[in-house]
């Protein structure tokens, strides 16, 4: 069995478990238990790995790593190791509290109710001890609410349903067949699973993996590893599966360099998810930066240059899927915003689809990529919207125009697009792709399948006519047709 294999036949057996766990409680609900005992369980075994690598304390041939960490801490205090860990992985979990710890007192009924109230409460003070991280997890467990009558209506009832998400985490070994840890990779795809039992609502954080990989493909193509380091934004990231599809993709074309990743996301408990996600797959918090925001609200803070002058943040590749339509707030003091003014017009309040690709422009670098999922409205609808579209192709900024089939999103069954955005392109057409009719037909949902894959971004690549599917319109016929697209 593979590693893919592995960590997928380990979510089948928890989804299963876990379904007869929940009982009544809705599964987007239950979500943020299972996972976030799951991420605290990481984190635990995390620091374990840190202490073993660095020699930080003596480990008796008969000892568990858990046992000498508490024997150390009783020697010399506990103090220096907590500022010691935090310092270095920007929290820390005192012996009380590890997984090891937890663990055994459930498995031997010795774990009281405020057992687990103590120990979130001890993790969020301790990570406040590194203040360059502190960001990174405030509030991070936040979403698992600990007093939630539909876990039990007593605190004994509570702390036993608890019990039993702790069993249920605990009852299998993360590694493949190699040693390598799978835990990020089932974590992966529980957020799949939940996804597809949250209907419309998993919208507002899953982007299906193979729409992932296209996007993530054309951002990666001709990344070359000079030695600095490539930074990827999503203005709109859910549960960070995006970002990390990127990562994957550069690894795959032989970048090899740590990736830093930005991301904005509005609701909270998405967020969560995100940062939980991307630490789970081994991102450390000092190559992430994400933040509670909203973004057609909250612009993504400017950086400052080595001359301290103010400019806009840029990154070197952008991916979004942002919610379809949405309404914002389009006042015209919006018009004195660097990231709309050039243009002129605002997207109507009810259609943020252009201020969405507006913003994420802004912050492309100029020698970026830029790849967005949007309604195919985006690509006909006049008034400002025109003009924008007219603007964008007139600036020689639309690279590709990526038709998708319909019903691959949970949140909708409408076809969607795939606009691709350059700043440093060379020739003026912009190449269209029909990929709408190549697809798995599913029972909810069609399914894009490596091929229809590997055939879009090949068309990518090639840009040259392909008979109903690929075709490259000059600026001219652009024109001829009013921009419509």
């Amino acid at each position: 069995m593979n590693t893919a294999e592995k960590a997928q036949d380990i979510t089948s057996k928890l989804w299963a478990m876990a379904n007869e766990l929940r009982g009544n409680m809705d599964a987007s609900e239950f979500r943020n238990y299972i996972l976030g005992f799951m991420f605290y369980r990481y984190l635990s075994e995390h620091q374990e790995t840190y202490w073993v690598k660095n020699q930080i304390f003596d480990i008796g041939s008969d000892e568990t790593v858990d046992q000498a960490y508490a024997k150390a801490v009783e020697e010399d205090g506990l103090a220096a190791y907590l500022e010691d860990t935090a310092g270095e992985l920007g929290y820390a979990i005192a012996p009380d509290y590890t997984w090891a710890t937890i663990t055994d007192k459930v498995k031997n009924s010795e774990i009281k109710p405020s057992d687990f109230q103590d120990m979130f409460d001890d993790f969020r003070k301790n990570a406040q001890l590194n203040p360059h991280a502190q960001q990174d997890f405030r509030g991070i467990f936040a979403d698992m609410n600990l007093g939630n009558s539909r876990l039990g209506n007593s605190t004994v009832s509570r702390a036993q349903a608890l019990s039993g998400i702790v069993k249920l985490v605990d009852n299998f070994d993360y590694n493949d067949k190699d040693g390598h840890d799978i835990l990020g990779d089932v974590y992966e795809y529980l957020i799949a699973k939940f996804a597809g039992n949250s209907g419309k609502k998993a919208g507002e954080f899953y982007t299906p993996h193979q729409v992932s990989k296209i996007l993530a493909s054309l951002v990666a193509l001709n990344v070359k590893d000079d030695g600095s380091q490539f930074t990827v934004y999503d203005p709109a990231m859910g549960s960070g599966s995006l970002l990390l599809t990127v990562q994957e993709a550069l690894k795959e074309n032989g970048y090899q360099r740590r990736v830093h990743f930005h991301g904005q996301e509005l609701n909270t408990t998405t967020f969560n998810l995100a940062r939980m996600n991307l630490m789970m797959h081994g991102v450390e918090y000092q190559n992430m930066d994400l933040r509670n925001a909203d973004t057609l609200e909250s612009d993504w803070p400017d950086g400052i240059d080595s001359d301290d002058v103010d400019h806009a943040r840029s990154f070197d590749a952008v991916v979004a899927n942002p919610p379809y339509s949405a309404h914002w707030d389009n006042n015209e003091n919006k018009l004195k915003d660097p990231r709309f003014k050039a243009y002129g017009k605002l997207a109507p309040k009810s259609k943020a689809d252009f201020a969405f690709v507006l913003h994420s422009i802004y912050h492309l670098a100029d020698t970026g990529r830029m790849a967005i999922v949007l309604p195919h409205g985006v690509l006909f609808r006049g008034a400002a919207e025109g003009t924008i579209r007219k603007t964008l192709i007139e600036n020689n900024y639309l690279d590709a125009v990526i038709g998708l089939p319909a019903k691959l999103f949970y949140s909708t069954s409408i076809p969607t697009t795939i606009l691709v955005f350059s700043k440093s392109r060379k020739s003026k057409d912009i190449l269209f792709i029909d990929a709408s009719q190549d697809f798995e037909k599913g029972k909810n949902q069609n399914i894009l399948r490596d091929m229809d894959i590997e055939k879009i971004v090949n068309a990518y690549v090639e840009r040259k006519d392909v008979e109903k599917f690929a075709h490259v319109a000059p600026l001219s016929e652009i024109e001829d047709n009013e921009f419509n697209l």
